[in-house]
């Protein structure tokens, strides 16, 4: 029994060394950009990606991947802060599209991948389905990071986070309907395999919706941010166990959880310093954990084994490319003609080259049984395709971005914005300064000479924002927009306080005014 305790301790120990060993790389990583320029062409993560190559071309392996240690431990965290930080107004306006995307397009795109793979590979069906099953689920985390960074649509954003979300836990639930054909155990049946979906997707919403407004009005009843901040880490790993042990999609409800938390819950429960202070919190735990999956990601990569299977390596990228194509052209054309959205062609492209796929994609494929003949070969596939989407298409999505003329008039908002920016926080600065005048340990020299800086400050940014609406008038409609918003959250807030206090049972809809 000792001997049993101290092997543990001592299996623990070097895992936390190379746990340890792996971050430190990881931030070792993050800050090349800050040293050499040119690294900042290069989204973080993957440039951690190709960290994590070089390491596995000389044999220098961190920490085994498996399937638990994405979907149990990795997986939560990032759907809930990608969920917490998705505003329902932006997806509701295009739910449509999404949820195509999301359902037909993994249909698509699972069937595109087995046709080509089957005829032009030799593959099994059963395996073919497999593989593309694995390879249906997108990750948009280094896509969405680079239209951040360079100020892309909101509504593109909106699109692809939105698409991944509910992809991920459609592609789950595919994969768990066709994991066990290549065995022999089960068989493809067309009505039982739509009722096992619709109860698998019924449980994770329902969990998940229980989840969030039961949290939602737990934190009415009290203010302590760390408690809440902590209610929500503990439903993201919760819900997901818990739904999966029922039978549902833990993926669904982690976003359906995260999505009610943070367009409600967040509203009516939290002021605004906590939400402030739970969306740094999922911010930094979202880094955290992309830090530690896209380094593990390039470092797991066998090129032995790689190059024993570039044939079917390359049709599985020549049909996952095609297939996303015809999903998202075909489905963006059948939802611009339903429900009038109006996607543009250009969108449409970012969308269909953007379909990156990474670590779910891995989680599944390494979750495939160990039984199966043709294991090594379905591993090797995937991760050469997830490898292929992650460096080429995600290098080239900034030029694409260029050259679709999606970034010119959104470089010019994010101009405008940090201008609006300085002044208020100038403002606010000269505010304070006024309430100083009269303490006795403040010069009044001292006093004078800050109060004109800042009144210089102020005044020179003034002119700059007056400049930019002078030359830009399409601006005039963001600062509208700017204001709208800002109005409806000091709306909102007040009836959360009034809930807050007990004065009001049921939150109320904006005014008619606001929304005009």
């Amino acid at each position: 029994m000792a001997l049993e305790f101290a092997t543990s301790e001592v299996i623990i120990g070097e895992r936390l060394e190379q746990f340890l060993l792996a971050l430190s790389i990881s931030l070792g990583v993050a800050t090349l950009p800050q040293i050499f320029s040119w690294f900042r062409r290069i989204p973080y993560t993957l440039l951690l990606v190709i960290v994590g190559l070089a390491l596995a071309f000389f044999n220098v392996r961190l920490v085994s991947l498996s399937p638990e240690l994405i979907l149990v431990i990795f997986l939560p965290p990032l759907l809930f802060e990608a969920a917490w930080n998705l505003k329902w107004s932006d997806l509701q306006r295009d739910l449509l599209p999404i949820c195509l995307y999301a359902v037909v397009g993994v249909v698509v795109s699972i069937a595109g991948v087995a046709l080509g793979l089957h005829q032009f590979a030799g593959l099994e069906p059963s395996v073919a389905l497999l593989i593309g099953a694995s390879l249906s689920a997108t990750d948009p985390v280094s896509v969405i990071a680079l239209f951040r960074e360079l100020g892309a649509g909101k509504r593109l954003t909106t699109l692809v986070e939105g698409e991944s979300l509910f992809n991920d836990g459609m592609a789950v639930v595919a994969f768990g309907l066709l994991v066990t054909l290549p065995l022999g155990t089960a068989k493809l049946e067309l009505r039982s395999a739509l009722l096992d979906f619709l109860q698998i997707v019924s449980i994770g919403i329902g969990i998940g919706g229980l989840f969030g407004f039961g949290i939602s009005y737990l934190t009415q009843r009290f203010d302590l941010p760390l408690v809440e901040q902590s209610l929500t880490l503990v439903s993201a790993y919760s819900t997901y166990l818990l739904t999966e042990d029922l039978g549902g999609s833990g993926v669904i409800a982690v976003v359906t959880t995260a999505l009610i938390l943070g367009n409600f819950g967040s509203r009516i429960g939290m002021n605004p310093r906590t939400r402030i202070i739970v969306t740094e919190f999922w911010e930094f735990l979202a880094f955290f954990v992309n830090s530690i999956v896209f380094l593990l990601i390039g470092d797991q990569i066998r090129f032995a084994v790689l190059g024993d299977n570039l044939k079917t390596v390359a049709v599985a990228i020549a049909a996952l490319i095609m297939a996303r194509a015809v999903s998202i052209y075909g489905l963006s054309s059948l939802s611009n003609w339903l429900a009038k959205s109006d996607i543009p062609l250009s969108e449409q492209t970012v969308l269909s080259w953007g379909g990156l796929r990474g670590s779910v994609s891995i989680a599944l494929v390494l979750s495939v049984p160990a039984i199966l003949p043709h294991r090594e070969e379905v591993i090797a596939t995937v991760f050469g395709v997830v490898l292929f989407t992650l460096i080429v298409q995600g290098l080239t999505i900034q030029p694409l971005l260029e050259k679709l003329q999606l970034l010119g008039s959104q470089q010019l908002t994010q101009q405008y914005m940090e201008a609006i920016a300085r002044q208020v926080a100038l403002q606010r600065a000269l505010e304070y300064l006024e309430t100083t005048q009269k303490r006795p340990e403040i010069q009044p020299e001292f006093y004078h000479y800050q109060k004109t800086l800042l009144a210089e400050e102020i005044v020179r940014w003034q002119e700059k924002i007056d400049k930019l609406l002078h030359e830009n008038p399409n601006l005039q409609e963001l600062a509208t927009e700017q204001l709208r918003g800002e109005l409806l959250a000091i709306e909102a807030e007040t009836y959360a306080e009034f809930i807050r206090a007990g004065k009001l049972n049921k939150e109320l809809s904006p005014c008619p005014a606001n929304n005009a």
